[in-house]
């Protein structure tokens, strides 16, 4: 899966995020993990809530890569499985995790009813909060990778040394 595959397949689009977007998808993961952690709630409520802050942090960490999965069926198996392109190493475990949890979800929200345990429910809110601070701390790689790179060149600058041939690598905006 690539960019350019999921752009051809029109499975995304280029998407330019704003503070307000990113701001609402904050507040979305911040009230549907409070939720999933309420006392009371059945068990597949608690599942299918937290399942959703982390489809949700997905979205945002895709959005400040500049893209928009979009609204179709597949959709949320593609923004969980982008999050390996925007996250790299560090989201295979998460993205392998959600898909799994996708599938009980669906169940949930459209077949049975008592599908998911306390301890699934437990599992699934514990995941989804550090999936949401593992995108958080990937979202900022880039930004301090690019203030490196600035940092380095203004450094030549400064001591009037000649520029490193080095390739230069072309990072996306940070959005945040």
């Amino acid at each position: 899966m690539t960019w350019t595959n999921l752009l051809a397949n029109k499975e995304a689009q280029k998407h330019k995020t704003s503070k307000k977007e990113l701001d609402n998808l904050r507040a979305l993961i911040a009230r549907d993990l409070a939720d999933a952690s309420l006392a009371g709630l059945s068990a597949d409520r608690k599942f299918a809530t937290a399942y959703n802050a982390a489809l949700q942090a997905a979205n945002m960490a895709i959005a400040c890569a500049g893209y928009r999965i979009v609204s179709k069926v597949g959709r949320h198996r593609v923004s969980l499985e982008s999050t390996r392109l925007v996250l790299g190493k560090a989201a295979h475990k998460y993205a392998d995790y959600f898909e799994t949890c996708r599938r009980k979800r669906n169940t949930i929200d459209y077949t049975f009813s008592n599908v998911a345990t306390d301890t699934e429910a437990k599992e699934i809110v514990v995941q989804a909060n550090s999936f949401t601070l593992k995108s958080k701390t990937g979202l900022r790689k880039p930004r301090r990778a690019e203030n490196v790179r600035v940092e380095a060149s203004l450094s030549r600058e400064v001591n009037r040394e000649k520029p490193s041939r080095a390739k230069e690598v072309r990072l996306p905006p940070a959005h945040m």
